[in-house]
């Protein structure tokens, strides 16, 4: 089971190799995150790129981009294009951004010609959170895309987030569906969401995991916490997976745990045809290395 972020590294090396389809790789974070995977055979790389604009930060940043494969483009939009149907026509695995707007790199994927986000699919983010005050790798979900999940979104997510665990080697997920409170309360919509969504779990109508719901922050990641409080659960102190009632609550967790709680992190989109990585072009080569190893990892056999 991974319980750190470099141990998919493992996981990466016992599969085929899958190879990256980077949109607009120019800056130096996103250049020598491909480097360091390529380096350690754990990927290969195209990049689509103003390839003199390319030349330029490899050369000031010492990066060999001899390792991989650019494909000159003119614009960004172009890179954008050629990046997503590389990857939809089967030539590439994962999707990265790189020094492209979100943006465009979203409407690139949501693009109903030739994008990667099939009809009836929902696109949603999901964060690998490692801390060293937690005993296990942390599978957050959504804080980055997702503004105000519906029921019916939650459970897509979980589905999204107990399919990926599986990948991982976790056999039986067990996730947490947060709120303020771990009682039901008819004013806090976000609570009632959670009892309808754990007793569907119960019944058999999701599968795959343990779920349980509402559940408090400090329940969901707190043994100690949930005995205080005496609440019995499954779920209490040892939960792989968590479903935020808002994108708000979602953000604010996890900028706290990278900043504060000196958390290793990595994030994917899920819901498309294959894995995208949508890095913050501020991210660290760290995060964005990580990234890259959580979208190679849950990408396939």
């Amino acid at each position: 089971m991974i319980k750190k972020l470099e141990d998919m590294e493992k996981l990466i090396k016992s599969k085929t190799r899958k190879k990256i389809a980077i949109a607009l790789g120019e800056d130096a974070h996103t250049l020598k995150a491909a480097e360091m995977g390529i380096k350690k055979g754990l990927f290969s790389v195209t990049n689509f790129a103003r390839k003199a604009n390319a030349e330029q930060t490899a050369l000031k940043e010492k990066i060999d981009i001899s390792l991989m494969e650019i494909i000159d483009v003119k614009t960004e939009k172009e890179a954008i294009e050629k990046a997503v149907k590389d990857v939809r026509e089967g030539r590439a695995n994962v999707l990265m951004k790189g020094s492209c707007s979100s943006a465009n790199y979203l409407r690139g994927i949501l693009n109903k010609e030739w994008g990667l986000l099939p009809e009836g699919k929902l696109l949603s983010n999901a964060a690998f959170v490692e801390i060293p005050t937690y005993h296990k790798l942390l599978i957050m979900s959504d804080p980055g895309v997702i503004i105000k999940p519906t029921l019916d979104m939650k459970i897509k997510q979980i589905n999204y987030c107990t399919e990926i665990a599986h990948k991982l080697g976790i056999t039986e997920p067990k996730v947490a569906i947060l709120s303020a409170v771990e009682t039901v309360n008819p004013k806090m919509e976000s609570t009632i969401d959670a009892a309808i969504i754990a007793k569907m779990n119960k019944r058999g109508q999701i599968k795959g995991c343990i779920i349980d719901g509402p559940l408090a922050m400090d329940l969901a990641i707190s043994k100690e916490a949930a005995e205080i409080k005496k609440v019995k659960s499954d779920v209490a102190g040892d939960a792989d997976i968590l479903i935020f009632p808002n994108i708000e609550s979602g953000n604010a967790v996890y900028k706290t745990m990278t900043k504060l709680a000196h958390a290793k992190t990595a994030g994917v989109l899920l819901g498309t045809t294959a894995p995208c990585v949508l890095p913050s072009r501020a991210d660290s080569v760290e995060t964005k290395f990580y990234s890259l190893l959580a979208a190679v990892a849950i990408s396939g056999d």
